[in-house]
């Protein structure tokens, strides 16, 4: 963290600034006094001890300087790391303690009593004043780095949340296609069983078996991402992601005021379910974020099915963004991770004057035969 950087740069320069003023203080001294001398190296030892007691080190520097001027420095540092850490009122009684014994002791002849309380008493005030401004300073720079800390934590947590979530999705989706395509196969081969009569034994046989392994195997599927479907979602509900066509993902977006273009090419059949569904998902977001981010604007859709890349462009002219929009990103991470997932790549950014393009590229698999189904 920088700020804390700071701080131990902060505290090495003050170790090192009560280092030089003992030593100036034992060289320079009040003709060679040792008293003087080891009354300042035990204020300097105490002012760097960190174990001690908060109060001990301030109450000796405060002491010895009102009895040795010569000490002064030394009460300064004093005073400033009391400022610092908010105990401004002992700080000013330390000083006034300090300035009425100076006065008691050494009177200024010839000078209002008033004056010199107040010459002696501002570099003290100083002290205080700077401290309790570092301080505050201080203390308001680690609040917001422990805030920085805070939401980027929070930040990352959102973003794996919405990895998972389009995880979750991208299983949901899955099964549902996979169920649907199994239950069609154990449907049409018992429906072949049962003409057994006017089939050979070893098709019957063969149909049967057939029958059982796709039963078994919607079983099974049902029992390893059943649990990851949308709790609030019906049973047995409609699989939204194959049937509905983007067509009428368009249209819904148009009927609801945007305007959108949208062309497609390519055999819709030819592409593997898993990029038809990338494809809606991406289209879903995109026009979903248009319409938060700038209403008003034009939407062009572009999808290419064609191998060898699956190829689906969204663009958005400039608009208005929606009244209490906040732009999170955490929708796009979630379509990164399922494009990433099928081998692809996810584009988004400006696209001159004002637009915004979201391109995703999903490359075919080696072979893809047609499936039979349409979107």
């Amino acid at each position: 963290m920088r700020w804390r950087n700071r701080a131990g740069w902060a505290a090495f320069g003050r170790a090192l600034l009560v280092c030089l003023l003992v030593v100036g203080i034992v060289v320079g001294g009040e003709g060679n006094n040792v008293v003087v001398d080891v009354a300042a190296i035990l204020c300097g030892a105490a002012l760097l001890a960190p174990r001690l007691p908060w109060f001990l080190a301030p109450l000796l520097v405060t002491a010895a300087a009102a009895w040795w001027p010569s000490l002064f420095a030394l009460l300064l540092v004093a005073l400033y790391d009391m400022a610092v850490r908010s105990r401004a009122r002992v700080a000013v009684a330390c000083s006034v303690l300090v300035v009425i014994c100076w006065l008691i002791r050494e009177p200024w002849v010839g000078v209002p009593w008033w004056f010199a309380a107040l010459s002696m008493a501002l570099p003290l005030v100083v002290a205080v004043v700077v401290g309790l401004w570092l301080g505050s300073r201080r203390r308001l720079l680690e609040a917001l780095d422990n805030q920085v800390q805070h939401l980027k934590v929070e930040s990352d947590l959102r973003e794996a949340a919405a990895r998972d979530a389009e995880r979750s999705r991208i299983a949901t989706e899955m099964h549902d296609v996979l169920a649907h395509r199994l239950s069609l196969i154990a449907l049409h081969t018992g429906v072949l069983a049962t003409r057994g009569e006017t089939l050979p034994a070893e098709v019957t046989e063969r149909l049967q078996l057939l029958r059982t392994s796709s039963t078994e195997a919607l079983a099974d599927l049902r029992d390893v991402l059943g649990a990851l479907r949308d709790p609030e979602a019906t049973a047995g509900a409609p699989l939204t992601p194959v049937l509905r066509d983007i067509e009428e993902l368009v249209e819904e977006a148009r009927v609801a005021g945007q305007n959108v273009e949208a062309g497609i090419e390519g055999h819709v059949g030819l592409a593997p379910t898993t990029h038809r569904l990338a494809a809606f998902r991406i289209v879903q977001e995109a026009l979903t974020n248009a319409r938060k981010h700038a209403a008003g604007g034009n939407v062009t859709v572009s999808i290419d099915y064609r191998p060898p890349t699956t190829l689906v462009t969204i663009t958005n002219t400039a608009g208005t963004a929606a009244p209490g929009s906040v732009a999170s990103g955490y929708g796009l991470v979630g379509l990164r991770e399922r494009v990433a997932a099928l081998g692809g790549s996810l584009r988004a950014g400006p696209a001159g004057a004002g637009a915004w393009q979201l391109t995703a590229r999903i490359p075919h698999p080696t072979s893809t035969e047609p499936d039979g189904s349409s979107s």
